[in-house]
């Protein structure tokens, strides 16, 4: 769907699906510069992973987040995550899931 397609009335309608509101990996990288520049280093952390997911399927970002609650994964559990995510070239939300594994384990909180 062209940006001109993009309307209230296309979204009220239901002609709009998930894959025509999804971000492009290049503008959140941008807004991840953007948001260095203004001196927000975390917040374009968050963009820069959240560029490396643009391109990840739907099911997988919401297993992704479901393994990451507590008590939903063992140490196992998320290294398998974290080495599935360094193969997709996913290296910061790789490194984001193993500092979430060491400080379950840390904590009592892997299944």
């Amino acid at each position: 769907m062209s940006d001109a397609e993009l309307t209230v009335e296309a979204a009220v309608n239901g002609n709009l699906s998930l894959a025509d509101l999804r971000m492009d990996p290049t503008t959140l990288a941008h807004q991840a510069v953007v948001a260095e520049q203004d001196g927000n280093p975390q917040l374009a952390e968050n963009f820069l992973r959240a560029a490396e997911l643009a391109t990840v399927d739907d099911e997988d970002v919401m297993q992704l987040y479901e393994a990451l609650r507590p008590h939903r994964s063992t140490a196992e559990e998320l290294e398998a995550l974290r080495v599935s995510l360094e193969t997709r070239g996913a290296s910061r939300c790789a490194e984001l899931v193993r500092q979430a594994a060491a400080v379950y384990a840390r904590r009592g909180l892997l299944r």
